[in-house]
């Protein structure tokens, strides 16, 4: 459904809703995870209370969350998909700032805005195979099951 073409219908946007609770009861089964938990539970919360699954507000949704919420929408507004093409980053942030303290937590969305230039620029240019590479490179180094050898000394 996240890559249909056009717009959802009202019974495709209930079942798109449901990706939250799946998404909960996939990271409940790995401890690892855990403190994913958080993060996939409230990050369609919004700052003004207007998100959905706990109604949650402002400070009361975990920080992770809100964090990650800035993150999602960056990357869906920057991302190419079937029923649109990518924003600029004027467009994309011009749009984020329109929703600071009613979607977005305002100082975190600010603090965004400080380095939302250079993250554009080291990823937007860059074909498949590169960002592929930098992923792997980062779950080698951080989820590798020698971690002794994979951080820096």
């Amino acid at each position: 459904i996240l890559l249909k073409p056009g717009k959802l219908t009202e019974e495709e946007m209930s079942t798109m809703k449901t990706h939250v609770h799946h998404g909960v009861d996939i990271v409940g089964h790995y401890g690892w995870l855990k403190d994913a938990a958080d993060v996939v539970r409230y990050h369609h919360e919004k700052f003004d209370g207007s998100g959905y699954e706990a109604g949650l507000k402002g400070h009361d949704i975990p920080i992770n969350a809100r964090i990650f919420a800035v993150a999602d929408v960056f990357d869906a507004l920057t991302s190419r998909r079937p029923y649109k093409e990518p924003f600029d980053l004027e467009t994309a942030m011009r749009i984020m700032m329109g929703s600071r303290g009613s979607h977005f937590d305002p100082m975190l969305i600010d603090a965004f805005a400080d380095i939302a230039g250079s993250l554009y620029g080291e990823i937007s240019g860059a074909d498949d195979k590169h960002l592929e590479d930098r992923l792997d490179g980062l779950i080698d180094r951080y989820f590798s099951t020698d971690l002794q050898a994979s951080v820096p000394g």
